[in-house]
């Protein structure tokens, strides 16, 4: 089984749908899957030096305090997945064409979801800048890969062409907002969901079912 993940690393649904969707793999241990990470950008529109987190709340949200009030159910949500959000850690809201690219660099290794994993770590709860080459050539050391290679990775421009037209795939096939799972080309999930609301198109795929969703 195959699972495409429409997500984006500052997208703090996202963060807890991969916990959520780990959860129900582990209730289908027999379940054989290959994980795909593919790319959609929360602002794609933002400068590519990204944005103060100040500003960023004020234009997104019309400032801190609703914003807070926002992520008061987010917290509230991540707590019941053991993900301690620290949001007021966060210094920038990046551009995450670099971070989707070091994503696609770390798939090299077999090593994306680790990535991933790394990217929401850093971002959510430890407050780091993934839009910084830096420190995303850093994340990747951590994650095994080398951090020279890497850097001259996110020196060039390869795979950015990739990632934007991820994002452009995914949002002809209607995703409007993420996560959202494709199953085998077949079965979309869409949002954060339980990881109960899995286990019926795990089920199904497993008997062979072939009513087609979305094609991805």
């Amino acid at each position: 089984m195959r699972i495409d993940i429409f997500s984006d690393v500052i997208c703090p649904w996202c963060f807890i749908g991969k916990k959520r969707l780990e959860k129900a793999l582990d209730l289908r241990p027999s379940a054989q899957v290959i994980l795909r990470w593919r790319a959609f950008q929360l602002n794609p529109d933002m400068p590519a030096g990204g944005m103060d987190r100040r500003q960023y709340l004020a234009a997104k949200f019309g400032g801190p305090d609703a914003a807070e009030r926002i992520y008061d159910n987010v917290r509230a949500a991540g707590q019941r997945d053991a993900i301690a959000f620290a949001f007021e850690r966060i210094p920038r809201t990046p551009n995450t064409v670099n971070a989707h690219r070091m994503i696609r660099f770390a798939d090299r290794d077999g090593k994306q979801d680790a990535m991933v994993a790394a990217l929401f770590q850093a971002y959510f709860l430890d407050g780091r800048d993934i839009g910084d080459a830096a420190t995303l050539a850093r994340l990747a050391a951590e994650c095994g890969l080398d951090e020279k290679t890497a850097a001259a990775f996110l020196g060039g421009e390869e795979e950015t062409e990739t990632v934007l037209a991820e994002d452009i795939y995914a949002r002809k096939l209607g995703i409007g907002g993420v996560p959202c799972f494709i199953f085998d080309g077949k079965y979309a999930v869409s949002g954060a969901q339980e990881p109960e609301a899995f286990l019926p198109v795990f089920d199904l795929l497993a008997k062979g079912g072939d009513a087609a969703v979305a094609q991805a």
